[in-house]
């Protein structure tokens, strides 16, 4: 299995010895020893039906398959990187925060439906599922946050970046008149996440996503 590593808090170091990841298009920045790298087109690697769904929910993921001998060194936009190990669990995040994904883990669309197009989220998001590590950005270090029955969470879209475990997601609105005339907290639209598992966040909020 491919050794995925983080070399310094922005940028992701994966040993590889004959093994195949696949990465965000582009986020190469140096290899040794010998790679070859293709671009997985369409598809994305889940076949021609996992492509229709991804383009009628308007969830896109442009990845490339990465194999050889050596190390590859994979970045974004000077953001952060995470590592998220799964062992048969699935992770959702949304495709423009996935930076690399073992080989052997499976991708998808997930449809949230139309609770998430208030938030900016959209009609679905991506799924990672299987055995391997994948590696996640945000804007500043990621932060795990732990639900449980009794504790559930409540986060704001904007600071949203992936959640993974045995949890319900429901959109809550606070929309009242102090809201409506522009007295409200701006926080009017959050995730509220019930169950067991982790959520992760960033520290820095995401602009262009609409409050209701």
């Amino acid at each position: 299995m491919a050794q995925f590593r983080l070399n310094g808090s922005k940028m992701l170091a994966v040993d590889l010895a004959g093994e195949t990841i696949r990465a965000l298009n582009g986020s190469m920045v140096a290899y040794e020893g010998q790679m070859t790298f293709k671009r997985q087109g369409m598809t994305g690697g889940e076949g021609l039906r996992g492509a229709l769904k991804r383009r009628i929910a308007g969830e896109g993921i442009t990845l490339m398959e990465i194999t050889g001998q050596g190390t590859v060194y994979l970045a974004s936009e000077a953001t952060e990187v995470t590592l998220v190990p799964l062992n048969g669990d699935t992770l959702f995040a949304e495709s423009e925060s996935l930076l690399a994904l073992d080989g052997q883990l499976q991708t998808g669309v997930q449809f949230v439906g139309l609770r998430g197009m208030g938030t900016g989220q959209g009609l679905a998001t991506t799924k990672v599922q299987g055995h391997g590590t994948a590696a996640i950005l945000s804007h500043g270090p990621a932060i795990a946050l732990e639900v449980t029955p009794q504790t559930p969470l409540c986060v704001d879209p904007h600071a949203y970046v992936g959640h993974l475990g045995q949890l319900q997601q429901d959109v809550v609105t606070d929309v009242n008149w102090r809201t409506v005339l522009g007295q409200g907290s701006g926080e009017s639209v959050q995730f509220r996440y019930q169950g067991h598992g982790i959520v992760y966040v960033q520290p820095a909020e995401r602009t262009g996503i609409l409050e209701i």
